[in-house]
Order: C-alpha cells, then sequence, then structure tokens
C-alpha cells in the first residue's frame, strides 16, 4: 500500500501572494519602538519607567537590544505594543 504525499501547496502560497500584494508591510511594526542613549544608571532607571508605566503582561514590553558605547553609556530600544487589550 503507497502512503499518500503532502498536499499540494500552491493554493495557499497563491493567498499568501496575493495577501502581500494587498496589504505590504512597508517596514510598518505592531509595536511602539524608541532608542535611548543613557548612562548605565539612567539607563537602568528608564527601562523600569517603561515596565512601570506599561507592563509586560498586558503590553509586551521588553528591550530589544542593547549595547554599551564610549565608556559607561547604555545604547537600548524599548519595544511595546501602542495598547493593551
Amino acid at each position: 500500500m503507497r502512503i499518500p504525499g503532502p498536499p499540494p501547496l500552491d493554493g495557499l502560497r497563491n493567498r499568501i501572494f496575493r495577501y502581500r500584494q494587498e496589504h505590504p508591510a512597508g517596514g510598518k511594526s505592531e509595536f511602539v519602538r524608541e532608542t535611548f542613549c543613557l548612562s548605565r544608571p539612567e539607563a537602568r532607571e528608564k527601562a523600569r519607567e517603561w515596565f512601570d508605566e506599561f507592563p509586560k503582561a498586558a503590553y509586551w514590553t521588553e528591550v530589544e537590544s542593547w549595547r554599551q558605547i564610549d565608556g559607561d553609556r547604555i545604547e537600548f530600544t524599548m519595544r511595546r505594543l501602542p495598547s493593551a487589550d
């Protein structure tokens, strides 16, 4: 007895292609992002402010990226959803 192969994905592929043509992302994101460049203590305080104002459970708040630059300065990007449901 022969085992059938996977179903063809042409229909799904075409639907995804059409959707992307009709709704181009254009670099847009659902998230609100802000980048800061602060001293280490100020950076910690700013991150705490974001987590206090926009709780992680409701806004998916997180430090998206960070790096140390010139001495004790931290450049970091905070990310959150625009509103909680």
